[in-house]
């Protein structure tokens, strides 16, 4: 009997450690890196929304991204919601890309869909900021400007999603092999 809560115990521990405890982390890490001092745009949300939609449920995966960002805007305020709408609107849209690589997952297409949702990233919100700021004139020279204006942040932003996916994935992935480590010596020593 002992033995048997022992294993049950493990379950609801691995169960806790894959699903619930990253998504907890990640949600604090996204948190508390908005308000830390880096670099502008470098910061996790972008890997925080590859990553979810790669290991977390479906579910936990859209919302998690979404949550740090709102949280931390609490704090640190809103701004033009059209804009607000084109940033969330494009972590969805990493998290989407995370779920698709999640069918295919390997170095290189967690790679492409990084680099691929970094570029989609800067597309929609400097498209954003063209179409309903008042920066730039509402022209096709005025979109260009924008987008090459954009040009240090995207850099900054592509740098931390792929910095910050690789230090996720990789401690992830370590600790799931840590975990199949565990789970096969229990079963080898029955």
């Amino acid at each position: 009997m002992h033995c048997v809560s022992i294993v049950k115990l493990k379950l609801i521990q691995t169960n806790f450690m894959k699903k619930l405890l990253p998504a907890f982390i990640l949600i604090i890490l996204g948190i508390a890196a908005r308000f830390l001092p880096h670099p502008a745009n470098f910061a996790p949300i972008g890997a925080i929304a590859i990553f979810s939609g790669l290991y977390l449920p479906k579910k936990w995966a859209i919302v998690l991204p979404l949550a740090a960002m709102f949280f931390s805007d609490i704090f640190i305020g809103f701004y033009s919601w059209s804009i607000m709408l084109s940033v969330y609107g494009g972590f969805i849209i990493m998290t989407l890309i995370g779920l698709v690589v999640r069918k295919h997952k390997k170095l290189s297409t967690i790679l492409g869909g990084t680099i691929l949702g970094s570029v989609i990233f800067y597309l929609i919100t400097n498209g954003a900021v063209w179409a309903f700021g008042s920066l730039y004139t509402h022209n096709l020279a005025g979109l260009l400007q924008s987008y090459i204006m954009a040009i240090p942040f995207f850099r900054n932003s592509l740098l931390s999603d792929l910095f910050y996916t690789g230090i996720l994935v990789g401690a992830y992935e370590a600790s799931l092999a840590l975990i199949y480590r565990e789970k096969k010596a229990i079963a080898m020593a029955r």
